[in-house]
């Protein structure tokens, strides 16, 4: 067996260097994860007392799914990126059961008036969250399955559109508008990183932005938020009511913060403290520091894990490259919303901040996520270790 299908089979520091997994990537998603656990606890114990009788409840269960989480993790490194390039098709039409299974009277669970999860005894699955990364790898596997036909052929770029549009639909339905845009927004950076042609790419860009703008408005509820965005201090106490409290948490907040455990916004004035808003208890308690460190760190994360696209692309391992970029467009384009929205440059959405907000399918689903991109980032290290000289001056001349 070369020592390039050793790498893929299993992890080997002989091989690879002096370390396994990238120390970057570990190391910030290992700090998010973390950080939210000790937010998440900071954010909840008033609303774990008051709902549950217990102020650790909450932080109880998060840590738990932090567990279960870490799990995942370690199964979904220990996955060759080749098993998930021949599974696209599989995880692709499980994608589409677990859309549709929600919708299904008796199957689907309704919370705050959509219908996302199904209900697991005492836990929730919402299928959502998995899909983003199960349609990822599909599209990354048809960008090389297909890759002459998308660049020469309409119809060879407009296949996986139809079944991305068919997603959408099914998330519109339940209704998870959210996780649509990011499925949109990270597939759409995925195909333009490919190298599509313009000529393709540009009308599927202004199609998609028509299409949510219209969307967006359709829906009284959507139309409203819109509208409490332009101006919430008009609308304080009705739709732009979380909007505008989440802005005074950071007001509260100035530099260094309130202090850890300080929040006032948490004592029932924020809804969703500990979950879509968390990032603005970082704010009131930690300040612009704690709040700065956040946003650097997810920066630092999406563009480390771009770089890993770049090397894989350059070591001619187009699937890992294209899942590299998938993955890291996931998690910078739902943390990027998350942190908008907690700002208020953009408008209100359910989405949770990866790695730190509670939530246990988001928190099982963005460890999975940094696994794969560990494992596609190890082999591509490993393939370019089991080079012969001669092989690496002819890749760098390439």
């Amino acid at each position: 067996m070369s020592m390039a299908r050793q790498a893929a089979a299993g992890f080997s520091p002989r091989v690879a260097g002096l370390y396994p997994l990238d120390p970057m990537i570990s190391a910030i998603a290992v700090f998010l994860l973390f950080y939210g656990l000790i937010m998440v606890g900071s954010a909840s114990l008033e609303i774990g007392a008051r709902t549950y009788d217990n102020p650790f409840y909450l932080l109880t269960r998060h840590a738990a799914y932090l567990v279960i989480a870490g799990g995942a993790a370690v199964f979904s490194v220990c996955i060759p990126i080749a098993a998930w390039e021949k599974s696209g098709a599989a995880l692709l039409i499980l994608s589409i059961l677990l859309l549709v299974a929600v919708l299904v009277p008796g199957i689907g669970r309704e919370v705050n008036g959509s219908t996302r999860w199904i209900g697991l005894g005492p836990f929730t699955l919402q299928g959502s969250e998995f899909v983003k990364l199960f349609v990822m790898v599909y599209i990354a596997g048809y960008l090389v399955r297909r890759k002459e036909e998308i660049e020469t052929s309409l119809s060879g770029f407009a296949k996986p559109l139809v079944l991305l549009a068919l997603i959408v639909l099914l998330l519109l339905g339940q209704p998870d508008f959210g996780a649509a845009i990011v499925i949109i927004s990270a597939a759409i950076g995925v195909i333009f990183l490919a190298g599509v042609p313009y000529r393709f790419f540009l009308p599927l860009v202004a199609l998609c932005v028509s299409s949510v703008a219209l969307i967006a408005t359709l829906q009284p509820y959507r139309l409203a938020r819109l509208t409490a965005f332009a101006d919430p201090w008009q609308h304080q106490f009705g739709s732009g009511y979380q909007l505008t409290q989440a802005l005074i948490a950071f007001g509260r907040g100035e530099w260094l913060g309130l202090g850890l455990g300080n929040s006032i916004q948490k004592l029932f004035f924020l809804p969703e403290a500990h979950t879509d808003f968390l990032f603005s208890i970082v704010a009131e308690e930690l300040g612009v520091v704690g709040a700065g460190l956040v946003i650097l760190l997810f920066t630092l994360l999406v563009v480390r894990g771009l770089a890993v696209g770049r090397q894989a692309i350059r070591a001619e391992k187009l699937f890992h490259g294209y899942l590299a970029f998938g993955i890291s467009l996931l998690l910078g384009i739902q943390a990027s919303i998350n942190l908008g929205v907690n700002l208020g440059v953009l408008p209100t959405k359910g989405l949770t901040l990866p790695f730190m907000s509670y939530g246990g399918n988001s928190l099982i689903v963005s460890c999975m996520m940094v696994a794969v991109l560990l494992r596609a980032e190890y082999e591509v290290r490993a393939a370019a270790a089991a080079e012969t000289p001669a092989q690496k001056r002819g890749t760098r001349r390439a």
